[in-house]
Order: C-alpha cells, then structure tokens, then sequence
C-alpha cells in the first residue's frame, strides 16, 4: 500500500469528510452492486436534517437550455457545498448557514447605468420570469454535479437597468457580515467575496441569476437569496448572496485571483487541457458515482460559447 505524507498530497487527492464518514457503507456496498457502491460514495454526512424545507416557487417555466443528464440528489446538492463565508468544510456551509437571515434583502445596482438603485430584491425580481435551467457545475476540484437551478437571465437584468457604453465588465459583490456569516471572521480570503464577468459573458443566454434549486427558494447553503451561475466556467466563479452589481470599464479583480494568482486568473473557463498547478483537471468525479469521467471542454458548453473567445489564448487567460 503506498502511504502519502505532508507535500506529496495534491488536494484533488484528499476524501472529502463526507466520504470518509461513509467508509463503512463503501465497504458493505462492495458486497452488492457497482450501483450500491456508487450510491455508497454520494457526500450526505450533514443528512437531511441539515438541508432546509424549502418553499416551493410559484410559475417556473422549463429552459430549453437545460442538459438532459441524470441529476444530482438534492441531498448531495444541499450538503456538498463550497461556501467558504460559511466554512471551509464541505459540509460547513449546510451547519453553519442554518440560522441565516436572507431577507430582507437590498440589491445594489451601481457604476455605468441609467438606473441606479438599492432595490429590494423582491420587488426588483418580480417582472422576470423565472427558470429551471438544468446545469452542470464542474469544481476547479476535480468534483462534479447537475442541478436544476431557478433563476433569470443575467441579461434581462442588464437590460433592464440600462448600461451605458462606458460599462464593458459587471463586478459582484457578496454580502460582507462576520456575524451573519461565521466563515468571514477568518482570514481564509480577502472579504467580501467578488467576481467578474466580461459584458459579453454576462449576457450569454446561458448565464443566470439563480433564486432557487429544485424548484423551491435557494437554500442558505447554496447562495441564497440570490447567486450567479455560469455553467462553463469553474464553480467559484458563481458568487453566492449577492447584494451589488457594479458596471464598470475595468477588468475586475476576483476574489480567488487575489488570493492565488498563480492559480486562479480571471476566467476560469474549464479548461481539461490546462493543469491546476497542483493537480489535473484532465478528468472529474461526477458526485455519486464511483469512477472519474473526462472533463469537457467549456463543461460541454462549448458549442454555444466557444465563440466568446476567439483569439484569445486559454492558457495564458485562464
């Protein structure tokens, strides 16, 4: 048995807690069927308890842009979390997020715009018909899932607060509440979080505001009450609790590029062609099955955002 100590662990390599506790289901699944030991692996350490009720939305219309892929169990999509204001823990956010407060809620829509304002995030959504949008979320981790999320195109946001010709990138900004969010009251990363998008991105079809999952309002742990989803970049790209959207001229910095450089840029398009410094993204575990799968270029999206980046050079823009 080869036994792997200190710097020669990558992080990709290491189980993940809520695997590590099903140990014994692993075991006694090997008994049975591939599908049992598969199942066996689905992270579910929090258990339902931890994953709230959530209340139904009213009038969600299905997305022809949805993949036809088997979904992830709401359980492995509200318990298997990155929210690092929460935790950084897969299962922390789920925990840690419970007694979380996400209403009322103010959105601020700032920098080149006709309309600015601090809106209550209700009443500004209540024009905008919502969607399932079935996406696949690829983590720079190496982890995978499908999940139906709810929500609005980012673009009929845009268009409604009107930017002006000045606007060429949208910054978001996470709410910043050490004691609403515990998470934040480590130095983990530089608070709040913040992410950006080139205006061209930020009103593909396939980008959304995402207000809830499997039909029901967003649980805390997954972002509420509002998030960013992008399905062809990496998962840390979609900042969760958003309270600002700022149009500027500039190319934001984010969070995690602020953090790391060297390994995080300001894309995070996926990318199997090109390593994490520290392990490959070649390959990814879809969460619930047993065997790693070939990571696709752009998440499988390519055909419909290739064209984003023609000329531009993926690795050095990563």
């Amino acid at each position: 048995m080869l036994i792997k100590t200190g710097d020669d662990i990558h992080s990709s390599e290491i189980t993940p807690k809520a695997l590590y506790l099903r140990r014994r289901e692993f075991i006694q699944g090997m008994a049975g069927s591939a599908v049992a030991a598969a199942a066996a692996l689905a992270p579910s350490a929090v258990g339902r308890a931890a994953a709230q009720t959530g209340q139904k939305l009213p009038n969600v219309r299905k997305s022809p842009l949805s993949t036809d892929e088997k979904l992830n169990d709401y359980e492995d999509v509200t318990t298997y979390n990155n929210f690092y204001e929460f935790g950084t823990s897969k299962d922390d956010p789920a925990m840690n997020a419970k007694s979380f407060k996400p209403r009322p809620w103010k959105l601020a829509i700032e920098g080149h715009v006709a309309r600015p304002a601090a809106y209550d995030l209700d009443e500004f959504i209540k024009p905008f018909a919502l969607e399932e949008r079935i996406y696949r979320l690829r983590c720079v981790e190496a982890w995978s899932m499908v999940i139906p999320w709810v929500g609005i195109p980012l673009a009929d946001v845009i268009k409604r607060v009107e930017p002006t010709s000045k606007a060429k990138y949208v910054e978001f900004v996470s709410l910043m509440d050490p004691v609403r969010m515990p998470g934040q009251r480590a130095d983990v990363l530089p608070w709040p979080y913040v992410e950006g998008l080139r205006m061209d991105e930020a009103t593909h079809p396939l980008t959304i505001l995402a207000v809830g999952v499997y039909g029901e309002v967003l649980p805390n742990q997954n972002g509420a009450p509002i998030r960013l989803v992008v399905p062809w970049k990496y998962g840390f790209k979609g900042i969760k609790s958003i309270v600002k959207l700022r149009f500027v001229d500039y190319q934001p910095r984010n969070t995690w590029q602020l953090q790391t450089p060297n390994e995080y840029g300001f894309y995070a398009n996926v990318n199997p062609e090109v390593d994490h410094p520290r392990w490959s993204q070649a390959r990814e575990r879809r969460i619930g099955e047993f065997f790693k799968r070939k990571t696709l270029m752009f998440n499988g999206y390519a055909d419909q955002v290739a064209s984003l980046y023609t000329g531009l050079d993926l690795r050095k823009n990563f």
